[in-house]
């Protein structure tokens, strides 16, 4: 459950009618009012005669207009709540419950506040809810809602365990980077298949997964075709980075679209990136790679709560690389286990990467950049061995998480098993009798299914190293809805 906030804004009505409106591509179906500041208040969609989309913009704006003093610059809040695709639909009932909480985190309305702001929660999409308030008491004071997102994290969190919904808060900074709003209709609008943030994250990814020094790391951003800009203090030392995909520009083409490391993904930040490189990985034959694998499980099973964030993230660059050059039989599959794998990557807290299975999964990795060419050289069954010594190393790390009480992680390397079992049966493997392939009434069969429908819009088709930059053909169709535009 992702609360993200949109513009602000200073009019009301606008707002509202292009909630209740049909969307720029009729995206929207159904808005209707789920809850209010009112519980009595009727929806302007299911009852018109009782209430027109202008009355219920007067009614919000009145403590606005009542203020003695000042207004505030943009008077409108606007924050959008959103499930995960492959979640369950909630119920009105559930999202009003949802509303509640959040207006209440968020400050805006506090449970049993007489005086608090006015807020509205309309639904237009069967994943979603808008939250609109103005910001004004009816006592006259403002509300304090500095911080009013990272609280709403913390209460999405409870509803993701309590309905046992997609952790999809980064609270505990381990959740994926999603793309904006504007991001996703920026690619819309130009055909892309994946956003810029995608495509950087996982070449980033992959770049700091195969470096062992800070100008490997650059030099091979820029190799992938990236643009790259460095940061240094005063001293000259290199203290950070951003990329950017050419010719991907702001809005009226005046500047490159820069992404720091950090807001890519919390582990991609250059001290996160750094902690990468002190651990020296020898070479690997492609042959004995998933031997090397299969042991590093085995120390990963032994691993204390404390220890095993390194070597989880270690694997987690493993799948990475092993996506980017992955035989085309499996290739779609492996990349969709490397994204539902990346929150499993990364231990929650501020841990150092420290771990006994890191230098066999580095190993692996510098080996496996040699895959297509070797692959043809041991053919089908050194494909499916390795396939299968990712699923014992995935596995582990499941089994670790779960013994540290990582739910979320546990969930998404449960899920990345299952995607790995899928490329095993295409590379040859026999199906395993009652498996996630045939039960797939399991939580961990649902989330992997989910994780497949929403990561193959990011499988590339083919190891090049910048797909999105190489491959803009447009669609056959939508992947997705269009999302509604951020005010």
């Amino acid at each position: 459950m992702m609360p993200k906030k949109a513009d602000g804004g200073t009019d009301t009505f606008q707002l509202l009618e292009y909630l209740y409106g049909p969307g720029h591509r009729d995206e929207h179906t159904d808005p209707h009012l789920v809850a209010a500041w009112d519980p009595h208040l009727s929806c302007p969609a299911r009852d018109p005669a009782a209430m027109s989309l202008g009355a219920l913009a007067l009614l919000l704006d009145a403590p606005v207009d009542a203020l003695a003093g000042p207004r505030p610059a943009e008077h409108v809040w606007h924050v959008a709540v959103r499930n995960a695709s492959g979640d369950r639909l909630l119920a009105d009932a559930e999202w009003a419950e949802v509303a509640a909480a959040m207006v209440d985190a968020a400050g805006i309305a506090g449970h049993g506040d007489a005086h608090a702001c006015r807020w509205v929660a309309v639904r237009h999409a069967p994943d979603h809810i808008h939250l609109v308030a103005t910001l004004a008491r009816a006592d006259g004071r403002h509300p304090r809602i500095r911080g009013d997102i990272p609280a709403m994290h913390t209460a999405a969190r409870r509803f993701e365990a309590r309905w046992g919904l997609t952790a999809m808060s980064p609270v505990d900074r381990t959740a994926r980077r999603a793309p904006t709003t504007g991001e996703l209709a920026k690619a819309d609008r130009h055909g892309h298949p994946r956003t810029a943030r995608e495509v950087l994250q996982r070449t980033v990814r992959e770049a700091a997964a195969l470096a062992d020094s800070d100008t490997g790391f650059l030099d091979r951003c820029r190799d992938a075709g990236l643009r790259v800009r460095e940061r240094y203090d005063q001293d000259g030392i290199l203290v950070g980075y951003a990329v950017a995909l050419p010719g991907d520009r702001a809005a009226g083409g005046t500047r490159p679209v820069w992404f720091s490391g950090g807001t890519l993904a919390y582990d991609l930040s250059l001290p996160r990136i750094r902690e990468r490189f002190d651990l020296p990985a020898g070479p690997v034959d492609w042959t004995t790679a998933g031997a090397r694998i299969r042991e590093a499980a085995t120390l990963l099973t032994t691993a204390g709560r404390l220890e095993g964030a390194g070597d989880v993230a270690a694997l987690g660059d493993l799948l990475a690389v092993a996506a980017a050059h992955a035989p085309g039989l499996v290739r779609d599959r492996l990349t969709a286990a490397a994204a539902a794998f990346e929150q499993a990557a990364r231990a929650p807290g501020a841990r150092s990467l420290e771990g006994r299975a890191r230098a066999g999964w580095r190993a692996s990795a510098r080996a496996l950049q040699q895959a297509p060419r070797t692959a043809r050289a041991g053919g089908a069954p050194v494909v499916l061995q390795l396939l299968l010594a990712f699923v014992e190393a995935v596995e582990a790390s499941r089994r670790w998480h779960e013994a540290a009480e990582h739910r979320a992680q546990a969930r998404a390397a449960a899920a990345t098993a299952v995607l790995l079992r899928e490329a095993a049966t295409a590379a040859g493997a026999p199906a395993r009798p009652g498996s996630s392939r045939t039960t797939t009434t399991t939580a961990t069969a649902k989330t992997a299914t989910a994780t497949s429908r929403t990561t193959s819009r990011a499988a590339g088709r083919g190891p090049g190293p910048v797909p999105a930059v190489t491959r803009m053909s447009p669609r056959p169709g939508p992947d997705r809805p269009g999302p509604p535009r951020t005010r």
